[in-house]
Order: structure tokens, then sequence, then C-alpha cells
């Protein structure tokens, strides 16, 4: 059996040129710049984690048209243009290529020839389609195994693929224009186009899963515009905070990140208004754990459904029972959930995965932010059982031997081997590189669960449950107290990355201690230290902190987890170190993440490599990142919130805190539509003076 969640290799990528990704729910299409899918790539058209085509090309007179252009319209729509090749003895050609793409529960292509000449053109139009059921891991690790029962028929101008795997039968339908000769795999047609004329035709790719039709997006003539994720993401874009800036560069983050996260919001199937957040696109468009709920607390002041949504949906998929093979645990918060695997019967009814160890600690975290930040009393008491459930599985599975500290370890050889964030086969080291082995108790767990238990007692203390209260403050205490004790390294001056199976601290010099400040764990008595070394040249390469330091035997600033970049990452170290006073350094490093969007175009990819800033004039892409991606994409409304703006609210107690550090390049920075207790507020703010309209009167301002 498979089980996808395990591959720790490197993901499959292009071999030459750029791909276009368009997104739309659980629908995704991957193709060339020049709108082609080609067979042996990770190109296709997916829905719910299978590809349903996995061969897609267009040739203008047997040859690949030219490419001119890529022009985005919407997440989940562009127009490819390219022109053919000049008739010998010309220097141009007069034949303009457009292949208007919508993808949506499968795909509507407008293809059009357009003859720019003064005499009729003739032309031939060749079409190559295929169709191969792949799940989604196998392509995107390279490793199709091609099961199940294929087949191909045609019926005068139309294709019809379907495969039979376990119960599940899946299809795929195309009909070509009246005029095409087809056989299986191929389409054809001979074309003359008037002078200055266009021939034009509408081709929709129509899914099935046992035997019911998917209904598609767009059909026939209706314009995109008027379609339902067009009109999702204009009242997005119109209900979500705006920001100013004098600096366009970071005016220009802001916006791309919010259109990138609208785009990345699917949808609960069993509660179509319940809004939840994808991890990344292309190939994480699905929940998952840890990464939707970080998240979501990083945009409750951008729009608080996304919290309340996901939350409420992993509450649903809490676990209930103990299976080793999904790592399933009563109380325990799922890792990621899948849809379609090939492995499986009744693959749709999906599979989800637990292996995770800070998922379930996070999602008593957000729920303590929801609660903070006002949002729904009653969705906060619907969520408390969970919450008390969440916390009975840290107390009972989480920590495996009793020492007081939550550790990981996978129940079989088919789980993932790592289970923090960094969750390659080699992302926990020791400083000479050897590889630590679990159970692994991870220094950023502990701070969540350390955060987790101040959430339930500030709950319980809303609730007026002193003695609740009382005594998750008192863990939380002795936690600390154990941590700072255990994980310390004083020679070094830092946290150890975590404790091994024997209990030997894991002497790495990494991101995750930045986590412990956000969290609150650390002692205010070695704060400093750990700020100096995230600072430092081993750890801050100018565009952002990296997860591993260079003096750290595993460092490679090409590789996933062991030097790279990942502004998610860095954006929390940043408000870790903005926690505990150290305002100059987490205003640098928020500056490096701005710059380093400029540099991207002003979208933070999942990850970048992990090279000094004085060694490139640019920040270096990773291979294969994800873009967008969720986290990233909170990122600077996170950095905005923690860093530049220092937003602080405590609404069950009335307050709300302003403690504003804009660096002074980037002059005035304001902020409108900004949620705060079930109202929209506005900031405004230069140095480290601001002002905050709109609040509430029950809710009193605070000056940091």
């Amino acid at each position: 059996m498979t089980t996808p969640w395990t591959f720790s290799g490197e993901p499959a990528t292009r071999p030459q040129g750029g791909s276009v990704a368009l997104v739309e729910g659980t629908s995704f299409s991957i193709s060339s710049s020049s709108g082609d899918m080609e067979p042996g790539a990770v190109d296709g058209l997916f829905f719910e984690d299978t590809r349903f085509v996995s061969t897609w090309r267009l040739r203008l007179d047997e040859e690949p048209p030219q490419p001119l252009a890529v022009l985005p319209r919407h997440p989940f729509a562009a127009t490819f243009v390219a022109r053919g090749h000049p008739q010998p003895g010309h220097a141009d050609s007069t034949l303009l290529l457009q292949r208007t793409r919508y993808v949506g529960n499968g795909m509507r292509e407008d293809v059009s020839v357009r003859n720019l000449g003064h005499e009729s053109a003739a032309c031939s139009l060749t079409f190559d389609l295929h169709a191969d059921f792949a799940h989604i891991f196998e392509v995107k690790e390279a490793r199709i195994k091609g099961r199940g029962r294929h087949s191909i028929e045609v019926d005068r101008s139309t294709m019809v693929f379907t495969h039979d795997l376990f119960e599940v039968r899946r299809g795929l339908t195309v009909r070509f224009p009246d005029e095409a000769r087809v056989i299986p795999g191929v389409a054809r047609m001979d074309v003359v186009v008037p002078p200055e004329g266009e021939w034009h035709a509408s081709l929709e790719f129509l899914l099935s899963v046992d035997g019911e039709e998917v209904e598609l997006r767009y059909r026939g003539d209706d314009p995109a515009n008027h379609s339902a994720p067009a009109t999702r993401q204009r009242a997005w874009e119109q209900r979500t905070p705006r920001v100013r800036c004098d600096d366009k560069s970071v005016e220009a983050t802001f916006l791309q990140s919010e259109r990138d996260l609208g785009a990345l919001r699917i949808f609960d199937p069993n509660y179509s208004n319940r809004t939840i957040i994808a991890a990344g696109a292309p190939w994480f468009m699905t929940l998952f754990g840890r990464d939707s709920l970080i998240t979501s607390m990083m945009t409750l002041d951008v729009d608080p459904s996304i919290a309340s949504g996901t939350l409420l949906t992993l509450a649903r998929t809490q676990g209930s029972r103990i299976d080793d093979l999904t790592e399933e645990q009563p109380g325990k918060i799922l890792h990621e959930m899948r849809r379609g695997l090939t492995s499986t019967p009744k693959t749709r009814s999906g599979s989800t995965y637990y292996g995770s160890i800070d998922s379930t600690p996070l999602f008593v975290v957000a729920v303590g932010e929801l609660h903070r930040w006002g949002v729904s009393e009653a969705i906060v008491a619907d969520l408390l059982p969970h919450v008390d459930r969440a916390l009975e599985w840290i107390e009972h599975f989480g920590d495996l031997d009793g020492d007081g500290f939550v550790e990981y370890q996978r129940a079989t050889d088919r789980g993932l081997l790592n289970q923090g964030w960094k969750d390659s086969f080699d992302g926990v080291s020791f400083a000479s590189g050897r590889l630590a082995e679990p159970p692994i108790a991870l220094c950023e767990v502990q701070g969540y669960v350390y955060a987790a238990y101040l959430a339930r007692a500030d709950i319980a203390a809303g609730l007026g449950d002193a003695a609740v209260a009382r005594d998750f403050r008192e863990r939380a205490d002795r936690l600390k107290q154990a941590f700072n004790e255990q994980f310390w390294l004083e020679e070094a001056g830092y946290f150890a990355l975590g404790l091994d199976r024997e209990k030997r601290p894991i002497d790495s010099l990494t991101s995750n201690i930045g986590h412990c400040l956000w969290s609150g764990i650390v002692d205010a008595s070695k704060a400093e230290r750990v700020a100096h070394h995230l600072g430092g040249s081993e750890m801050f390469s100018g565009w952002g902190i990296r997860t591993l330091a260079c003096s750290m035997k595993r460092y490679n600033p090409v590789s996933y987890h062991n030097g790279s970049v990942w502004p998610h990452d860095s954006a929390i170290c940043a408000a870790g170190l903005a926690r505990y006073g150290f305002f100059d350094l987490a205003q640098r490093v928020t500056v490096g993440l701005f710059d380093a969007a400029a540099a991207f175009g002003g979208r933070l990819p999942e990850l970048f490599c992990g090279f000094a800033r004085e060694e490139f004039p640019s920040p270096v892409s990773y291979p294969a990142s994800c873009s967008p991606q969720a986290w990233a994409s909170a990122s600077p409304f996170w950095l905005l919130r923690t860093t530049l703006f220092g937003l602080a609210p405590s609404i069950p107690d009335g307050s709300l805190t302003l403690a504003p550090h804009v660096p002074e390049a980037y002059g005035r920075l304001s902020v409108e539509n900004l949620f705060v207790a079930q109202a929209r507020i506005a900031i405004e703010a230069s140095g480290e003076v601001g002002k905050v309209s709109g609040l509430p009167t029950a809710v009193q301002l605070a000056r940091g």
C-alpha cells in the first residue's frame, strides 16, 4: 500500500521554462507558459487530488506556436498568446493564437485563431489529449504507477476517458468542433480564416466521479467575470483591509497577499458556507492542520471567518480512535486531508493523516486567539469541548514517556519520520550533522503547549471559572520552568532544537528558537542571547532568518529545511522578537522580508534560498516552492499587526494595545477595514506614533 504523505524526496519540477498555475477551490491546472500540458511533466488538470488531464497540447500547422505572453485574468483564469511560424519567404506570421483557460470543477478553454493578414489563411490545428488519472502525490513525486483500468472511446467528435480503481470510476469528456477528425488521443481540423477575421471554438473538459458529472463552473457563453468564483473573489477584495504606504512596493505586497489569500480559500464540502484555508498552490490545495491554523491566526484581523471555519472543520475531523496507519488518536488534530488516493478503496471519501505533533496544541492556541479577538462567543463555546479533548491528547498521548514534554515518534514505517513543521527526513539534526532519532521533543512544540495552556486559562477566566484558569496557569508555569532548565544550552547561549530519544539536547542553532520567543515560554533573562543569535550573520541572511545557521554541519542554502528562508518562519521570529522588546531587530527582519517580496514581484513564496544578501543582489528562488502559499501570503499581514503596529487585542478585557514601530523609509503606513471586536477599524502610524479610529466604545486603546 502506498501512503502518499511518507514521501521525503524533492518534488518533481518542470525541466525547462516556467509554469503557469491556475487555482479554484479543489481544482487547479499546471502548464507551460505556452499553455501546453506536457506528458512526463507535472502538468495537468487536477480535481480533488486526481489528475484528470495529463497531456493537452495544441499544434498549429504541425508545429508548437511561438509563445508571446501570458495574461492573467483571475487566480483561476489566464490567456495564453502565441503566433504561428512564418511561411517560407516571409519574415512574420499573420496567425495569432489565443487560448483563454478557466479552471473550476473542470476546465473550459476558448481557442481562437486570428488572421492579421489581408488574404485568407489556411491552417491546421492538432490537439493532443490524454488522461492518466494519477493521484497528485504520484505526479508531484514522479512515481506514477498507472493503476486501475483505463479506457478511451471516440464518438464522432467526442473523446471519453474512463478510469476504474477499486469501486470508483472517474471520467473525462471533451467534445471538439463537429468538423474535427478525432481518433483516440488526437483531434485535428483544417480551418480557413478570412482576412482580418477570426476562427473560434470553446472546449469544455467535463469531469465525472462514480457516474455523476461534476458541474463545470463556466458553461457556454457565460462570461467568467459573472461566475461564482469571480463574484466571490470580488466580494473578498471589497471587505478585506486596504493598506496604504508611502513605500509603494510595500503597498503592492499587501495587495498581492490579499488576492492570494482570497484565491486559497476553499470550502468545507459538508458545510458550503464555511470558509477554510488551503495550504498552498498548486500541490497543497487542501486542509492542513498546522499550515491552516497558523495562517488563520495570522489573518484574524483580515477575515476572522477563515479562522472560525478552519477551526470548526478541524474540530469535525478531530481524532476519535487509535489507528496506527493514519496515526489518529482521540483528541488529535489532523496533519492533512486528501481526496482521491489511488491506493485505498472508497477513494472519493478522502483520506486523513494525523502525523503532526504541533497541530493539536496550535488548535488550542488558535481558539484562544479567537476568544482574544472577540470573534464570536458562540463559536468559542462550540469549540471548547474540542479544546479540552485536544488538551487531553497533549497530556495522555503527546507526552510519550511522562517527562512533561510533548514528543513524537511515528506509529509505523509509513508515517512521517519528523512531525514538526520541519518535517523533511533530515530536518532535525545535531550541530555535527548527525540526524536525531525519535522520540523527539521539539523546542517550539513545548512553546505551543505552553501557549495552549495559557489560552485555556484565559478562556476559563472569561467564563468565570477561576479554578480551571488557575490549574492551566500552573501547568504553564511548570512547563516553562522545566523547559528553561532542560532545553537551555548555557555555553552556546540558545535553546536546543529538541531532546532526542536519549534526552540529549539537539544542539543545532535553528529558527525554531524564534517560535519559542513568540509563544512566551522563554525566560526574560535568556531572551537577549536568543535574539542576538537570531539577528547575527549565522542566522539572518539580510532577507530573512535561515532555518538552520550557516555554522551548522548540515547547512545548505539551497535546501528545504537546512538553511533556506521561510517567510512565515521569519515572520513568527520577528513577532517573538517584538514580544520581548527587541524592536530594532524585529524591524530589520520585517524590512528584509518586504524587500524579498518586492524582488519576487510582490509575492512571498513558500521559501527561498538562504544565501546572504551580500552574496547576491536579489533573493534566490528555491525550486518547486509553492506560490502562492497560505502562510507566506499571510505573513505581511502578520508583520503589520505584530511588528509594524504592535497590535495586541484583549477584547474580553475591553482593551486594545497599539505600539507602532514603522521604519522611517516606509513613511506613513495606514490600514482601513481591519477587524477587531466585531467592528472594522482604521489605523494610521508613522515611526512610533499611531492613532486608531472606529474602535467600539466598549474597547479602550492602550499604548504599548
